[in-house]
């Protein structure tokens, strides 16, 4: 039987063929652990602390039906990543990720009333670290 928490491998090049640029990182919330002190969710095998980076997808096809093209990256790490500095002033910087694992879901939020459910399949994403780009993916890239 396949877990219900099931993370697949995947290549950074398979799920941001046309690289993502930092936008932020920030402590992931567990909610359950509000008011006390230190909320911050972590991870369920490792126990480390858990951190969200979201990302502009540069993808021209991301965001095509609906969605948007700014995607949440998971890390577990100690410390908060620290983004690489931008190459263009002005601009996010680009990054790149590790490990990276995809987590299958379905999405009910638009399931609300009517008796109308728009659920949808997403994918969580993990990832190991968040790194530069290294000239190879960068020329790849564009």
């Amino acid at each position: 039987m396949v877990p219900n928490s099931i993370k697949v491998p995947v290549p950074f090049d398979y799920v941001f063929p046309a690289g993502a640029l930092c936008l932020g990182v920030e402590p992931v919330t567990d909610f359950d652990k509000r008011g006390q002190g230190d909320d911050q969710a972590r991870d369920k095998d490792t126990g480390e602390r858990l951190w969200v980076v979201k990302v502009l997808d540069l993808d021209p096809e991301a965001g095509k039906f609906g969605g948007s093209k700014e995607v949440k990256v998971k890390i577990a790490a100690p410390q908060q990543p620290v983004p690489p500095a931008s190459k263009i002033s002005g601009y996010p910087p680009a990054v790149t990720f590790t490990d990276v694992t995809l987590t299958p879901y379905v999405d009910s939020q638009r399931c609300k009333g009517s008796g109308k459910c728009r659920a949808r399949q997403a994918w969580s994403i993990r990832a190991g670290a968040m790194t530069e780009p290294t000239a190879a993916a960068t020329k790849q890239a564009a």
